[in-house]
């Protein structure tokens, strides 16, 4: 080994001991029979001595688009080191028959603990199928379920009643992030569009929460951006006293700030320190928030992954510049590997002071005209389902 090496070698071990988290990544499942595979793994926390952490997550018809089936859960009372076989709650979170041989499902779907009523809650969208494919002007609405822990059972998801407005014809808390507010009022970032419109707008919900029923409050403003198909996918976090919105671009990620969570500033393109594009595009990202530090997940172009769809891999990690809104290129950390399969629809899950974390699925398919990965794929992918514990040594 060279010194260069060496050196280098040396640099890298420093720069890990000045993080301030340790990063541990854990299997939940793998393999899968290049069918359909599971996507959309995520977690909420029940709090307790060891938490329980309980994931929902469905699987995709490989040679669809977007083709959901019935929720499942998994769940862990050792911080991840063994888990439940998945549980297929057909009856509760499955498909639905409408008129016309319509069928709606519920996706998109993240359980989050309300602390207030001491219930994990779940709120994702609908989606509508005519003959396994996605109607292209269909109506979603927000959709929500209650896990009771006694029975490992969730309630049948619901539809939040909203305003009888045009411009929500179409919107949804689907993949989203919210933070419940120490009064139990929950404020849920959403997307939305009226019938026909191009373009997708975001706002902030202000919702109400029995420990039964989802309720609509109020919202704040409208953000719009002409470009693609608008904004969509927003998450929400706060840190430090001060709200902050990440938004989905087909051509780049954009970020958003509010002193009361619900009025937010014009989008702000995500980009470097250095003012050069972060490199995110087209896919969601999420906040990682400790103390007064606040961290961004997201996927990048430039990092060797042209052959990832959409460059959806791997999950990175970076410390956000709170007072200019920029990406610290530097704290920069993989959180999960890329082995050819994207993993840009992942969540984050508080577990507890000490510990955060970020689940993920292989999603595999990949750009056409074959879209299916093979289970005996040259990179290794394998339909894994992942969490990256994020262990903070403050917290020791």
């Amino acid at each position: 080994m060279t010194r260069l090496s060496l050196l280098l070698l040396a640099l890298s071990a420093t720069l890990r001991a000045a993080e301030p988290y340790e990063l541990r990544l854990e299997t939940v499942t793998r393999g899968y029979d290049g069918k359909t595979c599971w996507v959309h793994p995520r977690a909420g926390a029940i709090p307790g001595p060891t938490p329980q952490v309980v994931m929902t997550m469905q699987k995709l018809l490989l040679t669809g688009s977007d083709v959901f089936y019935a929720l499942n859960h998994v769940s862990s009372s050792d911080f991840g080191q063994t888990w439940t076989q998945p549980v297929e709650h057909g009856e509760t979170l499955g498909r639905r028959e409408e008129p016309g041989g319509v069928i709606v499902a519920a996706c998109d779907f993240t359980p989050k603990w309300h602390a207030k009523t001491g219930k994990l809650l779940g709120t994702g969208h609908t989606v509508r199928y005519q003959g396994d494919k996605v109607i292209h002007d269909r109506p979603r609405e927000t959709c929500f379920s209650v896990f009771d822990p006694k029975t490992s059972t969730w309630t049948p998801w619901q539809m939040m009643d909203m305003p009888k407005e045009a411009k929500f014809f179409n919107a949804g808390a689907g993949s989203v992030q919210r933070f419940d507010l120490e009064n139990g009022d929950i404020l849920l970032p959403i997307y939305f569009k009226a019938k026909e419109d191009k373009y997708y707008r975001v706002t902030v919900l202000r919702c109400g929460f029995d420990g039964r029923t989802l309720r609509y409050l109020e919202q704040g403003n409208d953000l719009g951006l002409e470009s693609g198909r608008g904004v969509y996918e927003p998450s929400l976090t706060r840190c430090a006293g001060r709200f902050y919105l990440t938004l989905r671009n087909d051509t780049a990620g954009y970020v958003s700030v509010s002193d009361d969570g619900l009025h937010f500033s014009e989008p702000k393109k995500w980009c470097w320190t250095d003012g050069s594009d972060l490199g995110n595009y087209n896919t969601q990202q999420h906040w990682v928030t400790h103390k007064d530090r606040l961290y961004l997940v997201y996927t990048r172009r430039g990092a060797n992954n042209d052959h990832v769809f959409r460059h959806r891999a791997p999950l990175f990690m970076a410390e956000v510049d709170q007072a200019t809104l920029t990406v610290k290129r530097d704290t920069e950390r993989i959180l999960v590997p890329e082995r050819g399969a994207r993993l840009g629809n992942f969540a984050v899950c508080e577990v507890s002071e000490n510990e955060t974390w970020v689940t993920v699925a292989e999603w595999m398919q990949k750009n056409g005209p074959d879209i299916v990965i093979k289970p005996d794929n040259s990179y290794g992918a394998d339909n894994s389902v992942f969490a990256a514990r994020i262990l903070w040594k403050d917290a020791r």
